[in-house]
């Protein structure tokens, strides 16, 4: 496997995500920032922030597949969030709870929450970007 994934001594331990990402492969992948689009471009989970992160955590599946990857080989995520606050978190963790289970996946590599204002539409809550390496 390219992607070790750790959580060093001294650091908080979670259960979404590891800290530390080792990548030892040769192949980058690098996905564009997913939003909650169908394969015909409509939004999916319009105003629900859970189903949009469940559609872009498939997405993302999508992405890597094309490219020969897998949740596996995730070595970092970044997850965008329209007006975040701090609330929104279990809302945003039952999306990748139901994207785990829809995909047969644990996403645990390190990830990085951002708020923003807006993203490309007004109708997208959370966009999700992905960062991968293959051996």
């Amino acid at each position: 496997m390219a992607i070790t994934l750790v959580n060093p001594a001294g650091l908080p331990e979670t259960d979404v995500y590891r800290q530390v990402s080792v990548a030892s492969g040769t192949k980058l992948v690098f996905v564009a920032g997913q939003v909650a689009w169908d394969a015909d471009g409509a939004t999916v989970g319009e105003g629900d922030l859970a189903a949009q992160v469940e559609q872009c955590y498939a997405n993302v599946g999508t992405a890597l597949a094309a490219a020969g990857a897998t949740f596996a080989d995730l070595a970092k995520l970044n997850v965008h969030v329209v007006d975040w606050t701090p609330d929104k978190m279990p809302v945003l963790l039952e999306g990748i709870a139901r994207a785990s289970a829809r995909l047969g996946v644990t996403p645990a590599a390190p990830a990085t929450l951002l708020g923003v204002a807006a993203l490309d539409v007004p109708e997208h809550l959370v966009e999700v970007e992905a960062t991968a390496v293959v051996d």
